[in-house]
């Protein structure tokens, strides 16, 4: 019979008001703007001027979640980035350099060879000795682990002339380029994360490069100031203080400069005591002057070398070294323990909290250098979205008009289904906060044709089951019965394709993904229970007995 119980009708017509309910925000707010100049006053969370005007007028108890739009809708900033990974050879032989000197130092008496970048050499004092120290020095390798096991020992040694030279295998540099574009990825999403910013596009393009795409942000200098700062500290011993910087530092030492000292360098060890890997917290604070600082813990590691260095070494300097900067020389009072420690130095309260996000989110292992960078202005998403509603109204206008033309009433149900189905789809948007990118757009142009898709297979039938002496009331019922498993199956495969889409495209293809996956959903829910209920209210009402589909 053609009836629905009360308690389905109540879960459609609630279904159907909160998600038109948590669309309505969208009706009335304008994320983007257009302005005369190529950057606008856009911050990291996407909002202008004129959009926290509008936040202020409306009432608290109202949603007031908005569709993130993406980088082609909003404006932001587009990096490619290419990671050095030859800095990571280099630091991998600095540490080498004292596990190695102190391996051999019960042998010979060594010293350090100057050497090209990645690679160490080894000086002995007794040659005679090679053949041992070359063993000894050997016995340091360690297996290279990857994805398929074990793949041969970390280094290469040779020996001659009473030099050694060690590099990094094949093996281990492939694992190590893994490793840092995989660590270089993730500290990059970090730190976008860390200042707010939703729904980045942040992927690895080729062997050493990294895409970045941050809609909302003002430019690509602001977006190169977040994670354009390598932020590798350090604390290394001091050996001097001094003022000339062509000063000859000695082999395994460097001269560096005071961050907050104009003309003034330290000589320090270039092998430090602990890194910035091995920390764990870093908030901003305040020193015992009330100064801007940043305070830190390290892991138990970090804390138990932090520890054995200032017990061994009460009253000496030692600096801490941000991207080859001294930022703080202290000495050493007393003993250190537990590992935690506050950083000082001319810092500004913006400083110090900027410092504290780039060391908690964790230090790029390698530097970045810019290979691309634009700035995409909002009024260029702006004409997309205007462009966009214009396709969308075209497409939503004649859609009506060939259903009312086809169907008659039948068609005019179809139609107010429609709509809501497009505010389900806005509010579903705007509840799981997905970004809507220009593909995003297109997505739901094409749910608008396809959502009348299924309606058009149910009146089909209701028309069928009607030439077959069917009465209204059998023939109506018939008709969503019959036609419901073609609707489910022609959408469930392209829901498949959809969630496929998801998850291995990235940027625009997963904007269209989202709204089509979305679309076909609430394409489903509307053509098929919407309309239902719609028809069912007016035969109560009508109880025609004859009808035309």
């Amino acid at each position: 019979m053609l009836q629905i119980d009360l308690w389905k009708r109540i879960v459609i017509v609630l279904t159907c008001l909160a998600g038109l309910w948590l669309a309505l925000p969208n009706a009335f707010y304008a994320p983007v703007e257009k302005h005369n100049d190529a950057v606008a006053a856009i911050d990291v969370q996407g909002s202008t001027p004129e959009l926290e005007a509008q936040r202020a007028l409306w009432p608290e108890w109202m949603p007031s979640g908005l569709v993130n739009l993406g980088l082609d809708l909003r404006g932001g900033a587009h990096l490619l980035a290419e990671v050095q990974l030859a800095d990571v050879y280099a630091s991998r032989m600095e540490a080498q350099w004292p596990e190695v000197r102190d391996a051999l130092r019960s042998l010979t008496p060594v010293r350090r060879e100057e050497a090209p970048a990645g690679e160490l050499r080894v000086r002995l004092n007794d040659p005679s000795k090679m053949a041992e120290a070359l063993q000894i020095t050997r016995d340091l390798a360690r297996p290279v682990t990857t994805v398929t096991g074990a793949g041969g020992s970390d280094i290469n040694v040779s020996g001659a002339n009473g030099t050694i030279t060690i590099t990094l295998s094949d093996a281990e540099k492939q694992a190590t380029d893994e490793r840092t574009m995989q660590q270089s990825l993730e500290i990059v999403r970090r730190r976008i994360d860390e200042v707010g910013t939703r729904e980045p596009t942040i992927q690895r393009q080729g062997a050493d490069r990294i895409l970045i795409q941050v809609p909302g942000i003002g430019s690509a200098a602001e977006l190169k100031a977040i994670i354009g700062t390598t932020a590798q500290l350090t604390f290394n011993p001091v050996v001097n203080r001094g003022s000339n910087e062509a000063d000859n530092p000695g082999i395994g030492n460097a001269i560096l400069p005071a961050a907050d000292e104009e003309g003034v360098f330290y000589t320090i060890e270039t092998a430090p005591v602990v890194t910035g890997e091995q920390l764990v917290d870093a908030q901003p604070s305040f020193d015992q002057n009330g100064a801007p600082a940043v305070s830190f813990r390290f892991d138990t590691s970090g804390a138990r070398k932090f520890g054995d260095y200032t017990a061994e070494n009460i009253g000496s300097p030692f600096a801490i070294v941000l991207d080859n900067e001294v930022i703080s020389a202290p000495t050493i009072q007393s003993h250190i323990p537990g590992g935690s420690g506050i950083i000082t130095g001319r810092f500004s309260v913006e400083e110090s909290t900027n410092l504290a996000v780039l060391l908690r989110a964790g230090a790029l292992p390698a530097g970045l250098s810019f290979v691309e960078e634009r700035t995409i202005g909002p009024e260029l998403g702006q004409d997309s979205i205007d462009a966009g509603k214009i396709a969308t109204m075209v497409a939503f206008t004649a859609v009506l008009f060939f259903m009312w033309a086809s169907y008659g009433l039948f068609g005019f149900f179809a139609n107010i289904a429609l709509i809501i189905n497009v505010g389900l789809i806005f509010g579903l948007l705007s509840l799981i906060g997905a970004t809507l990118t220009l593909p995003g757009i297109a997505g739901i142009v094409l749910t608008v044709g396809m959502a009348v898709d299924a309606n058009v297979l149910i009146f089909e039938r209701i028309r069928e089951e009607q030439r077959n002496a069917k009465g209204a009331a059998r023939a109506i019922s018939l008709g969503y019965e019959r036609a419901l498993s073609a609707i489910l199956d022609a959408n469930i495969t392209t829901f498949i394709v959809a969630v496929i889409l998801f998850a291995l495209g990235s940027g625009p293809v997963r904007g269209f993904a989202v709204t089509l996956g979305l679309g076909i959903v609430t394409s489903v829910f509307t053509a098929y229970f919407v309309t239902r209920l719609l028809v069912v209210i007016w035969f109560e009402r009508r109880r025609p007995k004859t009808i035309e589909v």
